[in-house]
């Protein structure tokens, strides 16, 4: 059961450069979209909700996500609840707009992903950890949010372990 904290700092040692940190509020957010829209059938009646797949996983994710950190895991939940609203919708479509939107989204997303990784000079984090997988849409969160100045605390202490955040230099750069 790792908290946020270090979960954060271990996600953070593979996301230094700020390109690669900037690709990551685009990529992170289309994956997530595409799993609402991919996760979006079939749909089944409980009570008075419309439930699919997307809301049952999305239902687990939160408990994972508020158990790390109760502030920062209520804003990475109310995120992708609602990125995963705004997918529902295409999962109800044809056939053919359900995949295309939800297998494009995904790769488009994991293209930008991997464009920042380039940046970076490191694999993703999931590579070595499948938790990253969970921690990726934690982290764009968490950044946006320390961005906004919450929790200088937790971002100084990342900082401390993981290094402060930099453009590497390209040219430079042993392969």
């Amino acid at each position: 059961m790792r908290k946020a904290l270090d979960l954060l700092t271990q996600y953070a040692e593979y996301h230094r450069d700020r390109r690669n940190i900037a690709t990551h509020f685009v990529g992170v957010p289309l994956i997530v979209f595409a799993v609402g829209v991919l996760l979006g059938r079939p749909q089944f009646q409980f009570g008075p909700w419309l439930l699919t797949p997307a809301w049952l996983v999305f239902a687990v994710a939160a408990v994972w996500y508020v158990t790390r950190h109760l502030v920062l895991g209520v804003a990475v939940s109310v995120a992708i609840g609602v990125l995963i609203a705004l997918g529902q919708p295409l999962g109800q479509q044809s056939t053919f707009v359900w995949l295309a939107s939800g297998i494009g989204a995904f790769v488009v997303g994991w293209v930008i992903q991997f464009i920042g990784h380039y940046y970076e000079g490191r694999k993703p984090a999931f590579v070595d950890d499948l938790v990253g997988l969970l921690v990726g849409p934690m982290f764009v969160v968490a950044e946006a949010m320390f961005a906004l100045g919450w929790n200088r605390e937790m971002l100084h202490e990342i900082e401390k372990r993981a290094g402060p955040t930099m453009l590497r230099d390209l040219a430079n750069a042993r392969s």
